[in-house]
């Protein structure tokens, strides 16, 4: 039988390597073997063949625990299937809307059913009256084992559906090809050691970072991996490092904004020697912008826990490029490129400086294997080291299109290059540095302004909720473009504390980019507009600030 070298070398590493498969913590660890898992698949795709699945097809699932999203994604490829992870409701879900919008989803990749499971199974019958014919995991489970169908190279594995893929749904389209070749330069880039490195992660897994590269690669590989969900973790931040101390992690990966958490509740909660953090090797920081001050934060939070600052590596990605395009060296650490802030600005050039008014920006590693990139002006011109500029990508990770309700759209222009939508330059030893998304930037008088910028002043003033400050174009594309800013306070309610925030906050923005937002706007906590995964929504929030 001829299989793609994706299911291939999936389903052998099952059979031959001795790691698993670490969830129920923090209630009650279970370990299961990558073989164990793969025995679980055989059974659910008996169960998806008996439901008429096969190659070709989409499935999309809508499940929460590990556990039993890993079978069911190699149980769909086993079938030669496509895996899509629907995004998850929240306890703040309005349910029928997002049933109505999950059904649009499930129309725009063609699937003939859902697979479902706890704790999801209250929204199946609205699912079932949208028309949609549901699975639950548990009942395919019971389903005799079956082999494997054939795959190629270039069969589909991942619908990923992109942030904010509601109202006008969009569709990653990632083969089996490019997780290969995302995977094995993800695994030279990050130097993983299969016989000692242990994975921690609560990423979650209808997001790419957490799907793609900490369940499907390491399920790939066969590297022991120990999972938790978003909600075990945002439960109680400090389970993170509780689960690296415990198993002795040694790689790791999040968001800018759960390492700030991480050292806030460090700082606060935890006594010095409570954990040992000394184990991590490398801690990937993706996903967003990385901000130097917060990388420093943590590792002066985590010093008297044994983290070690080298470990903190940030990193540029998307799921256009299956996840990853560049890794900071391995014991590297935070490396800073500070440049000229006006120059940046105003000759959208990165000019290295160290005196007068500088910028701070994360360098972000060098391309992986497979992977190119340049860096272009508005008109096309490929502009020379240290231009500020779109930054593009082309290689065998990167995806040819989406799936979208009016059909196929092709990602790439006829060389091949992809278009990230980011600003950024490349420095003179090839290091990638993003400055902000082209959609989001402010241009004030000629001078480019970075929402990153404004929101990093706005969270510097006492009462600001960590990570709950955005910065919103107004006018955009006229000569009197501006911006305004929202906050989040737990002292929304009292006029005194608003009028107090909002003064400091235009105070520390004046202080930062030299212009003065048209408004500030204090909000309830949970009101700033963010993607399933924590993104900002800035053009979301634009109502809010009107």
């Amino acid at each position: 039988m001829v299989l793609s070298k994706f299911t291939e070398t999936m389903y052998g590493t099952a059979q031959s390597g001795s790691n698993g498969l670490v969830t129920g913590e923090p209630n009650g660890a279970v370990r299961h073997s990558w073989s164990e898992v793969h025995e679980r698949a055989r059974r659910i795709a008996g169960g998806l063949a008996t439901a008429g699945v096969g190659p070709g097809d989409a499935v999309p699932v809508l499940a929460g625990a590990p556990a039993e999203i890993a079978p069911a994604a190699q149980g769909i490829w086993m079938r030669g299937a496509s895996l899509t992870m629907l995004h998850q409701p929240t306890p703040r879900t309005d349910l029928p809307r997002w049933a109505e919008e999950t059904a649009g989803v499930i129309k725009m990749i063609g699937a003939r059913a859902v697979v479902v499971s706890d704790p999801f199974m209250a929204a199946v019958p609205l699912l079932t009256q949208l028309g949609m014919r549901v699975l639950a995991a548990d009942r395919l489970l019971d389903s005799n084992p079956i082999d494997p169908v054939e795959t190629d190279d270039d069969d589909v594995a991942l619908l990923q559906l992109t942030s904010g893929s509601t109202g006008s749904p969009k569709a990653v389209q990632i083969t089996h090809r490019n997780v290969v070749s995302n995977a094995e330069a993800m695994f030279i880039g990050a130097k993983v050691d299969i016989d000692t490195d242990v994975i921690v992660s609560w990423l979650p897994l209808f997001h790419d970072m957490g799907m793609t590269g900490f369940l499907t690669v390491p399920m790939y590989f066969g590297a022991e991996l120990v999972k938790v969900t978003p909600m075990d973790f945002l439960r109680d931040i400090l389970l993170w490092a509780r689960l690296i101390d415990k198993y002795r992690g040694t790689m790791t990966a999040a968001p800018n904004f759960a390492y700030t958490l991480l050292a806030k509740r460090l700082r606060k909660l935890a006594q010095p020697g409570q954990f040992d953090l000394s184990s991590l090797r490398w801690a990937l920081s993706g996903a967003e912008q990385v901000e130097p001050a917060d990388v420093e934060e943590l590792c002066e939070a985590g010093k008297p826990f044994g983290l070690r600052p080298e470990a903190i590596l940030p990193a540029y990605g998307m799921a256009e490029t299956t996840v990853a395009v560049s890794f900071s060296e391995c014991g590297a650490g935070l490396v800073v490129d500070e440049v000229d802030a006006d120059l940046l600005a105003v000759l959208h050039r990165a000019v290295p400086a160290s005196k007068g008014k500088t910028r701070r920006l994360a360098t972000l590693g060098r391309l992986l294997k497979g992977l190119d990139a340049r860096i272009v002006d508005e008109d096309g011109n490929v502009l020379p080291v240290r231009g500020v500029g779109v930054i593009q990508v082309r290689g065998e990770p990167v995806t040819l299109g989406y799936a979208t309700m009016g059909g196929f759209v092709a990602a790439q222009d006829d060389q091949g290059w992809y278009d990230t939508g980011d600003l950024g330059y490349l420095t003179e030893s090839g290091q990638v540095v993003v400055c902000g998304r082209v959609k989001d930037v402010i241009i004030m008088a000629g001078r480019n302004i970075y929402p990153t910028d404004i929101e990093r002043a706005a969270a510097r003033v006492c009462g600001v909720r960590p990570g709950s400050a955005v910065a919103v174009r107004l006018d955009a594309g006229h000569a009197r473009e501006t911006f305004a800013i929202a906050v989040e306070s737990n002292d929304w309610r009292d006029p005194a504390e608003v009028r107090r925030i909002e003064q400091q906050v235009a105070h520390e923005v004046v202080a930062e980019v030299d212009v003065r937002p048209r408004n500030v706007v204090v909000l309830e906590p949970g009101m700033i507009p963010k993607t399933p995964s924590g993104k900002l929504r800035r053009a979301h929030t634009l109502a809010l600030v009107g």
